[in-house]
């Protein structure tokens, strides 16, 4: 059953500080899960080597935290699955290869992804079919590795191949297999108009991950800095028998500065609300 001790915290809104101070912070807020952001400058997946994530492991040893997912960046970075162009393409493949190798480093069990888009001006048919072959190769390599890719839907804005729960659905169904699994994005679900029981109907135990955020739909605002109904939310999930984390992917400049207070106001909000 949901309680606090699902709750993950995140370095989203930490990437003027060194990594080191977010972990800090978020052992101090005493959270347990952690979920890493893979981005310049706290970890760059072009350019980190063996002996970083290692030292990494240790950082979070010694905090007694747990790494609960790896979220490389891929909406900013030139990073996209679906991509008609072959050298694109083959890049945005290496790319979560070489993820998949972290995730196997720092024993993360969840591997965060995204569909990726095709152009706005092109069916998205064949973007389409790009992107069930990325995710069938990687989840096939991911399985190997022990590890499993969870899918979430983008805003319209940011992907023309799944923005609501029915094409994410038939994403991870036409690849079928056991190493791809869901991730409910709040702010996602709320711009694509559905439910988080629209979310648990289709994907039941599929459903691993959670990024909990308000919005007003859209943003990735901390719990209270929006108008979405998150205790209604969070109702549902417990209701429905959701058993995975609630991560704070609270993100943007507001936050930069001073990412403390955010992150502190969101878990404070999942304890009060969940207790």
């Amino acid at each position: 059953m949901l309680n606090a001790s699902h709750i993950c915290a995140t370095n989203f809104t930490y990437s003027h500080y060194r990594l080191t101070r977010c972990l800090d912070d978020v052992a101090a807020l005493g959270v347990q899960w952690f979920e890493l952001w893979g981005v310049a400058p706290h970890l760059h997946i072009d350019t980190v080597q063996e002996a970083d994530l290692q030292s990494l492991k240790r950082e979070l040893a010694a905090r007694e935290l747990k790494l609960a997912c790896f979220t490389p960046e891929q909406c900013v970075y030139p990073v996209n699955i679906a991509a008609e162009n072959p050298q694109q393409r083959a890049y945005s493949m290496n790319y979560f290869h070489r993820s998949l190798e972290i995730c196997e480093s720092l024993e993360s069990p969840l591997l965060f992804m995204t569909p990726g888009w095709g152009y706005e001006d092109d069916e998205p048919d064949e973007a389409r079919r790009r992107a069930v072959d990325a995710l069938s190769t990687l989840a096939h390599s991911a399985e190997k590795r022990g590890v499993t890719l969870v899918l979430e839907v983008l805003q319209p804005r940011e992907s023309n191949l799944a923005s609501t729960v029915r094409e994410l659905a038939g994403l991870v169904n036409e690849v079928s297999s056991p190493a791809l699994d869901a991730a409910l994005d709040i702010v996602g679900m709320a711009v694509g108009g559905d439910s988080v029981t629209d979310y648990l109907t289709a994907f039941g135990p599929k459903l691993r991950h959670c990024h909990f955020i308000d919005g007003t739909p859209a943003g990735h605002l901390a719990p209270g800095d929006g108008s979405l109904p998150l205790k209604s939310y969070l109702g549902a999930l417990r209701d429905g028998g959701y058993n995975g984390l609630l991560s704070l992917e609270i993100a943007g400049g507001r936050y930069w500065q001073e990412p403390l207070a955010p992150m502190r106001q969101g878990i404070q909000f999942l304890r009060e609300a969940l207790a």
